[in-house]
């Protein structure tokens, strides 16, 4: 813990409370989600500690299960678009010929499309369910991954470890994930940080354009939409998700930081 940087231990215990609060949501929730339990955009109180919202229910109990609903999709569409990313981008700088240039042609035409875009038309011909919310952000942002997997595997294939590895009789599977994949972990967990950030945003902005995730469920960026007409009147409903959405982002940055830093010291690439 004493190595541990300040700011990388602020970030660490910010993000794991947020993450706590996510898994007993209904443990420490004072009232249900969807409850009404008191009149319209009431004030802070002993009763309400941040007061409630636009029909009367609980905002800090709203947002515990905002953030509860906002991290578990990002950390899902996350890890579906490290899954596909990764796995397709270092298939290609390993395989390269006809198999780079189709992949990196064929990801070049998606991120032509503005993401949000993308995702609102895909969005509004579908129905819009946690699942299909999942696959639309993870998917769009694995060309991202993608981008990124391919450049860092491309300077790897060309090591003289990677060409011994051919040499003996290796597969292109071990390859990947014996030679290639440990030593590219230092730019891919720092882009893991960025990109969950980004589907927090992501989502949120879903959220708050109603494509998102639909009531009664509760999530950072539709607590901001219903919440919004409140700061015409002085009503700071609206600004909690805001602030929660900051700080998340903040604080897994600089876990991300902390992070890259230690991987880029423990690994300068493999010898053989």
């Amino acid at each position: 813990m004493k190595r541990i940087p300040l700011s990388a231990l602020l970030g660490l215990t910010i993000v794991a409370a947020y993450f706590l609060a996510a898994i007993f949501a209904p443990l420490i929730a004072p009232y249900g989600m969807a409850d009404a339990v008191g009149g319209v955009w009431e004030p802070s109180s002993a009763q309400y500690w941040l007061g409630t919202d636009s029909i009367g229910r609980d905002l800090l109990t709203r947002m515990i299960y905002g953030g509860r609903t906002t991290i578990a999709i990002a950390v899902a569409a996350t890890l579906l678009s490290f899954g596909t990313g990764a796995t397709l981008g270092f298939t290609a700088a390993t395989l390269g010929g006809w198999v780079d240039q189709a992949l990196s042609r064929f990801i070049d035409l998606i991120m032509a499309i503005p993401s949000l875009i993308f995702a609102l038309v895909v969005l509004s011909v579908m129905p819009v369910t946690v699942g299909t919310l999942i696959l639309v952000m993870g998917l769009l942002d694995s060309t991202r991954v993608f981008r990124l997997a391919r450049a860092v595997a491309v300077d790897i294939t060309v090591m003289d470890y990677v060409e011994a590895a051919r040499l003996r009789g290796e597969g292109q599977i071990w390859i990947i994930f014996r030679e290639v994949l440990p030593n590219a972990l230092s730019p891919l967990v720092a882009e893991m940080g960025m990109r969950f950030i980004f589907q927090v945003l992501f989502i949120s902005t879903l959220s708050f354009l109603g494509l998102g995730v639909q009531p009664p469920m509760a999530d950072w960026g539709g607590i901001v939409k219903e919440n919004k007409d409140g700061i015409v009147y002085g009503v700071t409903a609206a600004l909690y998700p805001a602030i929660a959405i900051a700080t998340l982002a903040i604080s897994v940055n600089l876990v991300a930081d902390w992070i890259l830093n230690r991987t880029t010291s423990l690994k300068g690439g493999r010898n053989g």
